[in-house]
């Protein structure tokens, strides 16, 4: 994720008056299926560094038996499935997009059980995860992300052990990071098999997460509420706490196979297709494939209808409670919009369904890789805000989902380009006069920062919690608007679609973005960058 709680505090007051002309909806033309330019491979990170040492507190463990190496790498127990098998997997994707299956080689692969008691504040889960060294070094060790620690719920992990062997693992950074030490260095290439046990509490108030991770109003929300293998880059492992008013994740693309065991009386929905579905005395086992993925989102809730459409062979599920149904209905059409303009515009969404939901949270919207949240407060009472947070997190699946990126360190790389594709979708939809009105909140939007100079490219934490959203938010799809002009409209169209085609199930950087687009130019965009997002001009 990946959070937009920013949206409903800081967007809310400025584009409350957001774009509603009266002229008629146009139609949304069909993709070029001529790509406009060639694609290269997808980039994957290369890091260097050593990591960064936690200071550690013991997890209670069995005690482990040293040895001289990793051993063998076990079969799975909860899934009757190889670790190299990707076949379950193509019922998720698009015919076309089945390739990618194909690629990925160290991509890790988690196969979950989920337990969700009927109370819907506790679960019981267990984990084992392949994961395969594709650094350029070995590692001695492998981090996991408990974000619940940190989301006003908690996270316990017991029965760690590593190939089958126990291991003692660390606990640091307000226990929300787990160091899982290996008894030799992993060298690259190599893989091993992580097992482990956890049990998660989830908070029943809103809190510090705005009720992203909570149950609330009868609906479970469950991000990232298992183990979740951090991220080593260029900084060693990215295990930073991070601010609560910025996005948590930062993910390599993933394999999830998931078994989730719940009351038969529950809609389950995940990220991914649904591909086994079990009843028996009142228990539901529902089994899930989601991949390639970033991350695995689970919701849950009695009160749930849905409604769909299919665009270019997507099933769209919308989910909300009875009592909004126009609401949803409503939303279901600008989530359509919004995928037939980012389709068009930027490249094909690549799954067969992507899931809208309406949530507690009391931010406008969140994304999650194949699953959509917007806030229920917005269904409830519908304004002009409730499309553009619908259309923004709908853009998300292109911009972090398939595309990653760091969001903690560089937040800008989706959140500004998120922002300007749906400046994008209300030029599409509404025209000329629709994308000015835009143009127009942003630039009030942006005008609210402490300071207006402030560059677009820092870290979540460089920001305060209002700067953060005025520059990211609202400074930052002007600059995108500048790149365009710039660079000249076709030379930035053919830029966006060889972004997306290059980085996509990657992770891009600055440096990356700003390369391409030199090349789909021909220009020096040294200046633009560090006026704009560098802040050294």
């Amino acid at each position: 994720m990946k959070r937009h709680y920013l949206l409903i505090l800081a967007l809310t007051l400025a584009l409350l008056t957001a774009c509603n002309p009266s002229t008629s909806q146009k139609v949304i033309k069909e993709p070029d299926p001529t790509p406009t330019s060639s694609p290269t491979a997808t980039p994957l990170p290369e890091p260097t560094n050593t990591p960064r040492p936690p200071t550690p507190t013991p997890i209670p463990t069995p005690s482990p038996t040293p040895t001289a190496s990793l051993g063998e790498i076990p079969m799975s127990t909860l899934f009757d499935v190889l670790w190299d098998d990707r076949s379950v997997f193509e019922a998720g994707l698009l015919d076309d997009q089945e390739d990618i299956l194909n690629r990925l080689d160290g991509a890790s692969v988690y196969h979950l059980e989920l337990n969700i008691d009927p109370d819907m504040t506790h679960l019981a889960g267990r984990e084992e995860v392949r994961y395969t060294n594709t650094e350029d070094a070995p590692l001695t060790e492998i981090y996991f992300h408990l974000f619940p620690n940190i989301l006003d719920g908690s996270s316990k992990v017991t029965n760690l052990r590593v190939n089958n062997r126990p291991v003692e693992g660390q606990l640091s950074n307000r226990n929300s990071a787990l160091q899982v030490p290996l008894a030799a260095p992993l060298k690259v290439g190599e893989s091993v098999v992580v097992t482990l046990d956890f049990s998660v509490k989830v908070p029943t108030e809103a809190g510090a997460t705005y009720g992203a991770f909570s149950c609330l109003d009868n609906i479970l929300a469950l991000p990232h509420a298992y183990p979740m293998i951090a991220v080593y880059d260029d900084e060693g492992w990215n295990i930073e706490v991070p601010p609560t008013y910025g996005d948590v994740v930062y993910a390599d693309t993933s394999f999830y196979l998931a078994r989730v065991i719940a009351p038969s009386d529950l809609t389950i929905i995940a990220s991914g297709v649904e591909i086994e579905t079990e009843e028996d005395a009142g228990t539901q086992t529902v089994t899930f494939a989601a991949g390639p993925m970033r991350d695995f989102y689970l919701a849950a809730s009695n009160d749930y209808v849905v409604t769909s459409q299919i665009v270019d062979g997507t099933l769209i599920n919308s989910y909300a409670p009875p009592d909004v149904s126009d609401s949803a209905e409503q939303a279901l059409e600008y989530t359509v919009d919004a995928v037939n303009t980012f389709n068009y515009r930027v490249g094909p969404y690549p799954f067969t369904e992507l899931d809208l939901l309406a949530t507690p949270t009391t931010a406008g919207g969140i994304e999650y890789p194949g699953a959509i949240v917007v806030a229920l407060s917005l269904y409830q009472n519908p304004n002009d805000f409730f499309e553009l947070a619908t259309a923004h997190e709908t853009a998300h699946q292109w911009f972090y989902s398939a595309v990653g990126s760091d969001q903690v360190d560089d937040p800008w790389l989706d959140e500004s380009l998120t922002q300007y594709a749906t400046w994008m979708y209300f030029r599409e939809v509404y025209g000329e006069q629709g994308g000015a009105q835009f143009e127009r909140q942003m630039n009030d939007f942006w005008r609210g920062a402490s300071d207006t100079n402030i560059p677009i490219g820092l870290p979540v934490a460089a920001y305060s919690d209002s700067d953060y959203g005025s520059i990211v938010y609202g400074k930052g799809p002007i600059f995108f608007n500048t790149l365009a002009e710039t660079m000249g409209e076709d030379a930035f169209d053919a830029f966006l679609r060889d972004y997306y085609q290059s980085y996509r199930w990657g992770i891009s950087t600055p440096e990356a973005l700003k390369t391409l687009a030199e090349e789909h130019c021909g220009c020096n965009l040294t200046p633009l960058f560090e006026e704009w997002v560098f802040g050294e001009g």
